[in-house]
């Protein structure tokens, strides 16, 4: 009788095991379904982020414009919402995660993000945030923008499984692009882009933060000499008229984070009106918050074909 009693007590011991075993690799199968990893290409290199985040922090407006274009919006629970450009103004009904250059970490610690996405804004702010969630680094290099907006836009599109819907997207853009492109090409018109803050000018040539204007829909460039630097090479009213550009493009940055705007009416001073651009009604003001605030993104691309094609018109 022990024998029979001991052997039905091992046969149920090892009934409750494996079922237990088998409950368990089942409940790490679902975890790692849920914890699936993906190697994306980021600002410096790669980055191991997770597949399809249900909970993102975004401080990058063109991500976030991005993520909005290919209808993954709703997963966005954080931005710097003080400083969102008109056109994604439905996400300041998000929880703020601080401002776009200081990252508020125990607001974003509370917040459980599966990711974060930053830009060069936040820069110094990657580690502490790394330690929160995963974080993305996404920015354009210069050197080659159209490019690097391409590789940025593919890996917001993989990362939320819609990588199909991103390339039929930058499919669409690119018509658009490459038509724009033979437009300003074929035209010779030289083009100068200039950044107005609170009376001060600065210039911006290839290579340098709005270099899209040359390297990518292909206008002239009024002087090849410009440094190309974050903050462009300060110039004066007297620098334009020497340069006499056919086109004159003016990104107010004061109109895309506020101040005193008063003195940066560039189209009305006297010397810009001798200009070839001023003559010709050629004073083209870049809308402000999608240049300066983001610029990278699905739509804000489209948004800037249409504001450098009043020059072509």
């Amino acid at each position: 009788m022990k024998k029979i009693t001991v052997g039905i007590l091992c046969f149920v011991s090892f009934f409750v095991l494996t079922a237990c075993g088998n409950q368990q690799a089942a409940t790490s199968a679902e975890e790692g379904t849920s914890a699936k990893e993906i190697i994306v290409a980021a600002a410096e290199g790669e980055a191991t982020v997770p597949l399809d985040p249900q909970k993102v922090v975004v401080f990058d407006n063109s991500a976030l414009d991005t993520m909005d274009a290919l209808g993954v919006g709703d997963r966005v629970i954080g931005a710097a919402t003080a400083n969102l450009p008109e056109y994604l103004k439905e996400y300041d009904k998000v929880e703020s995660a601080g401002g776009i250059k200081e990252p508020d970490l125990e607001k974003i610690n509370q917040m459980k993000p599966d990711l974060i996405i930053i830009s060069g804004r936040q820069r110094d702010f990657e580690k502490e945030l790394s330690a929160i969630a995963p974080t993305l680094f996404l920015s354009v290099d210069t050197t080659r923008t159209w490019e690097s907006i391409q590789e940025n836009i593919t890996t917001i599109g993989k990362i939320f499984e819609k990588e199909k819907d991103a390339e039929e997207k930058i499919a669409a853009l690119s018509e658009k692009i490459t038509a724009v492109k033979e437009q300003a090409e074929k035209s010779q018109q030289k083009a100068l882009v200039v950044l107005a803050n609170e009376g001060n000018l600065s210039a911006y040539g290839p290579g340098s933060r709005f270099s899209i204007i040359h390297d990518t829909f292909g206008f002239l460039p009024a002087d090849e000499t410009i440094e190309a630097s974050t903050h462009g090479q300060s110039i004066s009213y007297e620098y334009i008229l020497e340069k006499n550009p056919d086109i004159l493009f003016v990104i107010d940055r004061t109109k895309a984070v506020g101040g005193d705007d008063s003195k940066n009416q560039v189209a009305d001073n006297a010397l810009v009106q001798q200009t070839t651009a001023g003559k010709n009604n050629q004073v083209i003001s870049l809308d402000s918050q999608v240049w300066y605030l983001a610029g990278s993104g699905l739509e804000s691309l489209e948004i800037m074909l249409d504001n450098v094609n009043q020059a072509l018109k």
